[in-house]
């Protein structure tokens, strides 16, 4: 869990929206979670769907659906002319989720510079 003063950094940060999903029955209690971030680059504005985390107990409910719905809508809104992600092979309904949402397996190299 990042420190307080890092969720601040993340939350204010002008790229970024984090959106949070409640539990209503529950008084509130926070079950899942996303963070877009849309940014300008030469070809247009982009968009990154990342850290998308739903609580364990309520997977299968539509949680990480409406919080994506909810962040392309939003990227869509910016003038998003594309929205990203990555999901491990291993989650296998994420990866159905996000296929049934219109996402589109891309094939190309992924690389990672790791400092």
């Amino acid at each position: 869990m990042p420190a307080p003063d890092v969720i601040r950094e993340i939350v204010e940060a002008q790229a970024n929206t984090v959106l949070i999903a409640r539990d209503r029955r529950e008084d509130g209690r926070i079950v899942g979670l996303l963070t877009l971030v849309v940014f300008r680059i030469p070809t247009g504005v982009r968009a990154w769907i990342e850290d998308v985390v739903v609580d364990e107990a309520v997977r299968g409910r539509g949680v990480g659906e409406a919080l994506s719905q909810e962040a392309i809508r939003r990227a869509v809104g910016l003038g998003a002319r594309t929205v990203e992600l990555t999901s491990r092979p291993s989650r296998e309904a994420a990866n159905r989720l996000y296929q049934r949402l219109g996402f589109v397996r891309r094939d190309s190299h992924l690389y990672r510079y790791t400092p």
